[in-house]
Parts: structure tokens; C-alpha cells; sequence
């Protein structure tokens, strides 16, 4: 039988393979993160007729080549072009990434780990980043609890929206500071209730307040007193009276030394006001009677010195043993050595709870707070005596270095923020998750509604010496071999070697179809023509068996 026949039957099955490899790159041509392959021949084998034989000098003879007859072709190797990047494809969903550089994203079915181009991926009913097509779980880095770092270790699945990420917990506010200026010109600062800051804070449980701070001048150049005025709910309801054991910075008497004369239309003495006709006595200004309410009866006492609170008429203090008037009052009756004759009070100043502020009259910056020129700052501790059924509530340390006294056209722009001027402190309430991102080195953060962002995890990736030497698994999927080089189990990082991730694209395939047409055509005319071989072989024969008749 002729070798011809058998070679031109070894080129018909080549070129089968050659068009199978075309056909498969053609069909996935739109398969995402697909590598185009290609096929290599060798020369079958070679049947020796006559070997090679060298000169002879004896006898004068040249050397002969050997005579070989060649029995067709093989498949040498199949190439993947594992290493030439595919274009790209914007999707704009988030969770879709592609891969810049050589590495591949590490995924597992639960019991064996594959390497994938493919970055489309979503996040399964409990939180798994996984892939679209199969559900593989991709894997990564976890966040170590003790640090909130990284922690690069052996890879395990991307948990991305578990129950414990989905929102972040509250924080009670620790810090304040207060900024601006605030002028003495400024009618505020010398009103009754003074120039008020309001200052937002949290507790513990989220829950948002406002304490309202009171700034006054004193009566001294560059001093000013602060105090607690209110404290709001996020409601705006007071609920000062609900903190009994409130303090805020220290107890300070402020002096103001003057005489308060009883109002027209009031008469008083050391037991007791009086107002249209009515006498209500010190001793009961704090129970309910028939004559009226206990808020009621203080009022009518602060109205007939002036006030228009009973608390700020309480604050004022005065006589030998300096008590304040609410002290007095407490006990029925007012010191003999404060009330004169006609009831007017001699009165030194004013006690609060809070702190003195005191400005340098030269540079008009702070100097000093309740007389410390090394600390400038006051503390707002609510105790442990809160009915509120939230909190607890965290002592919030306000500091007033920022502020200054200098002449802002009577209106003072000074205010109070909560945090430092870094925003360390302030406090947040209880924030849900309101998005995700991935970043291009493979991490992954989640986002608050309150502000704050959480690390995830990382995406790791693997590397191989020789990534062409992977195995194929079908899905888009390559596995490890011995050419390619084993995966430690660990990973790397992504810009370790120069790549990067994008976000919102996809790696398309890398097939070139004017590159497989021209392939084609040459495959389908080396087809023909080992068929032609095969029919004209046949055709010799034929003529052989026609020589018997």
C-alpha cells in the first residue's frame, strides 16, 4: 500500500484539529476573558531506506546522504495566548472587574481552587462575592479584627454584604472645639441669655442631641462666661432637667458687682414677693398650692428683679457667705446683709456651672480658660444620674483655643462643632450601608449613610511562571498544573507586579477574527490538497490493479 496514502490521511486529521481550534476561537469571540489558541505541526516520522554513510579515502568514494521517506504530519503543541490582553468592555456594574498585568482571580467551588480572566461577578443571597456563570466563590484576604488591617493569609471566600457589614455602629461624641469670634460689641454677648452655640452631639446608642452653650460677657474686658442653657432632643424637646447630675467645666463665680431694685408693681422683703396683692412666700416657692404652681411662683420672684427665668435669678449671689439665690430661697428667706429696706438686693455677681474665658487684650487671642493658660478647654460630664432610657452618654471635652475677640462689626461668628479640627470625636449615629466599592488594589470597602467606610477584605490574585502551561477546565477556568507552576494557597497582591483592577469593565476575548478567516483559508486549502494526495494515490493503485487484465 502506498505511505502516501497514510500520509495524506495524518494532513486530513491535522488540519481537523487546526479547524476545531479555529472553530472553538470563532465561537468564543464574545466569551468573556476567553484566550485565543493556536496549533503548532511536527513531522510525523521517517521510514529510512538507506542510511547516511561517510567518504571513503581507500577507496575513493564520496559519502552518500541517507534516503528517508517521510510518513505525514502530527499535532505538535496547542498554544493558548495566555498572556495577550482582550479588550475592554464598560458594564458599569461594580462588582465587574478586569484584571491589568498577567495575574488571574482566585475562585473555589468549595473544594478546588481555579484561576479565571473572567471578572464578572455579583454577591449571592448571604454576601459572597462570587462569579455570575457558576457561582464560584472568589477569593481573598479577611480583615484581621484586632488591627482592621489585612491580613494576608491563606485565601478564603470575600464575605461582601453579611448581616455585621451592613451597618456600622454609632459612637458617642468625646470631643468638641469652638471656632470664630465673638464681639464684645456684639448685643448677644450682653443680653440675658447670651450668645448661644449650638452644639450637636451623639451617645453611645446614636441618638442625637444639641446642647446650647451660653456666652455672656462678664463686665470685665475680654472675659466671657459659657454655660449650658438647654440640652435638646432630636425632637427639639428640652431635656435638661433629665441630666441631675450635669457638670460642665467647674462651679465659678463670675463677678458683677450691682444692686437689683424690685420691679413696679412688686413689693419685697427677706420672707417673701409680692404681686398683685398676693404674697408668695420663699418657703413655699417650690410646692403647688391653691394661690398657684411652683414654676409659676418663681417666675413671679425673678419677674420682680428683672428676670425672666427663675434659673438666672438663681444663679446670682451675694452677703458674707456667698451663697447663691436659689440657696437662699431653698430656705425661705434672703441673707439680712443682701435685702435692703425697700427689698432690693445687693449682689456680687453670678455662680454658674461652666468655665470663665478670659482673651488677651493685646492679641486678642485666647489666654486662658477658668485660669488655666495651659489648658483651654472645658468638660460637658452628663453623670450617671441620666433618665434618658438611650445612652450612655460619653464626657465631651470642648476646647475653645480656636476662638479669638476680635472687632467683627458687633456680630460674633463664633460656634461649636463636634470632633477636633481633624473630626476625631465627634460621633456618628448608626449608619446602613449605603454602597460598595473596590479599589484597584483588590480591596473592598463598604459605605455609610453616617460617613464612615469599612474595609471588607482584598481580592487576591495569582501569578504562575508559566501561566500558558495551565490546564483548560471549561467556564472560563484554568487549573494549576506541573509546567505552569503551583499555587501556594496565599496569593499576591494585584500591584505587586504592576497591575491593577478596574471597576465597572469587563476583559473581552483576545481572538482577532481577521487573524482566524486567514487561518481558515489556509487550513481549508491544506485540507484539499492532502485530500488530492489521497485521491491520486488511489488512482495509482487503481492503474496497479489494471495491469492484471
Amino acid at each position: 500500500m502506498m505511505r502516501s496514502l497514510y500520509s495524506g490521511v495524518a494532513g486530513l486529521k491535522t488540519h481537523q484539529i487546526k479547524m476545531d481550534v479555529i472553530g472553538n476561537n470563532i465561537a468564543n469571540v464574545n466569551t468573556v476573558g476567553y484566550k485565543s489558541q493556536s496549533i503548532n505541526f511536527a513531522e510525523l516520522m521517517y521510514q529510512t531506506s538507506q542510511s547516511a554513510s561517510g567518504p571513503n579515502t581507500t577507496t575513493g568514494t564520496a559519502g552518500t546522504n541517507a534516503k528517508q521517506i517521510g510518513l505525514g504530519v502530527k499535532s505538535a503543541a496547542i498554544s493558548t495566548a495566555i498572556t495577550q490582553p482582550g479588550s475592554s468592555q464598560t458594564t458599569g456594574n461594580p462588582f465587574d472587574l478586569q484584571l491589568k498585568g498577567d495575574a488571574f482571580f482566585v475562585v473555589s467551588d468549595g473544594s478546588n481552587r481555579y484561576f479565571t480572566r473572567d471578572g464578572s461577578f455579583n454577591v449571592d443571597a448571604v454576601g459572597n462575592l462570587a462569579m455570575s456563570s457558576n457561582g464560584y466563590n472568589v477569593m481573598g484576604w479577611q480583615v484581621d479584627e484586632t488591627t482592621g488591617k489585612i491580613k494576608k493569609d491563606t485565601v478564603s471566600p470575600l464575605k461582601v454584604l453579611s448581616a455585621e457589614n451592613m451597618t456600622y455602629p454609632p459612637e458617642a461624641t468625646t470631643r468638641a472645639y469652638v471656632s470664630g469670634i465673638i464681639d464684645k460689641n456684639d448685643p448677644d454677648v450682653t443680653s440675658e441669655s447670651g450668645k448661644i452655640m449650638n452644639l450637636g452631639f451623639f451617645d453611645n446608642a446614636g441618638y442625637a442631641y444639641t446642647a446650647k452653650l451660653s456666652m455672656k460677657a462678664t463686665g470685665v474686658n475680654g472675659e466671657y462666661s459659657v454655660e449650658v442653657a438647654d440640652i435638646l432632643d432630636s425632637n427639639g424637646k428640652s431635656v435638661l432637667s433629665q441630666f441631675p447630675d450635669l457638670k460642665f467645666g467647674s462651679t465659678v463665680n463670675v463677678p458683677n458687682p450691682q444692686t437689683l431694685n424690685v420691679a413696679q408693681g412688686y413689693t419685697a422683703n427677706a420672707t417673701s414677693v409680692t404681686y398683685e396683692g398676693v404674697t408668695y412666700q420663699y418657703a413655699d416657692l417650690f410646692t403647688d398650692d391653691a394661690q398657684a404652681t411652683a414654676a409659676q411662683k418663681q417666675k413671679i420672684v425673678a419677674n420682680a428683679y428683672g428676670f425672666s427665668t427663675y434659673e438666672e435669678f438663681s444663679k446670682l449671689y451675694g452677703g458674707a457667705d456667698g451663697k447663691t439665690m436659689g440657696d437662699m430661697l431653698a430656705e425661705g428667706t434672703i441673707a439680712a446683709d443682701v435685702i435692703g429696706a425697700n427689698g432690693e438686693l445687693s449682689v456680687n455677681g453670678k455662680k454658674i456651672q461652666g468655665g470663665i474665658v478670659k482673651y488677651n487684650d493685646s492679641t486678642k487671642l485666647i489666654e486662658s480658660v477658668n485660669g488655666l493658660t495651659n489648658n483651654f478647654t472645658l468638660d460637658l460630664d452628663f453623670g450617671a444620674g441620666v433618665s434618658i432610657p438611650n445612652g450612655p452618654f460619653a464626657t465631651i471635652n470642648i476646647d475653645f483655643s480656636s476662638s479669638s475677640n476680635y472687632d467683627a462689626k458687633g456680630s460674633s461668628t463664633i460656634g461649636a462643632d463636634p470632633g477636633d479640627k481633624n473630626g476625631a470625636g465627634a460621633g456618628r449615629r448608626v449608619g446602613k450601608m449605603s454602597g460598595v466599592s473596590i479599589e484597584g488594589n483588590g480591596m473592598i470597602y463598604a459605605h455609610y449613610d453616617n460617613g464612615q467606610t469599612k474595609l471588607l477584605g482584598q481580592i487576591a490574585v495569582a501569578e504562575f511562571p508559566n501561566a500558558a502551561g495551565l490546564e483548560k477546565q471549561g467556564d472560563n477556568l484554568y487549573a494549576a498544573t506541573l509546567n505552569s507552576g503551583e499555587f501556594d494557597g496565599i496569593g499576591v497582591d494585584v500591584t505587586s507586579s504592576g497591575g491593577y483592577i478596574s471597576t465597572g469593565v469587563l476583559e473581552m476575548s483576545n481572538v482577532d477574527l481577521s487573524s482566524e478567516f486567514t487561518e481558515m483559508i489556509t487550513t481549508q486549502r491544506g485540507f484539499q490538497a492532502n485530500s488530492r494526495i489521497i485521491t491520486v494515490s488511489d488512482t495509482l493503485l487503481e492503474e496497479l490493479v489494471n495491469l492484471k487484465r
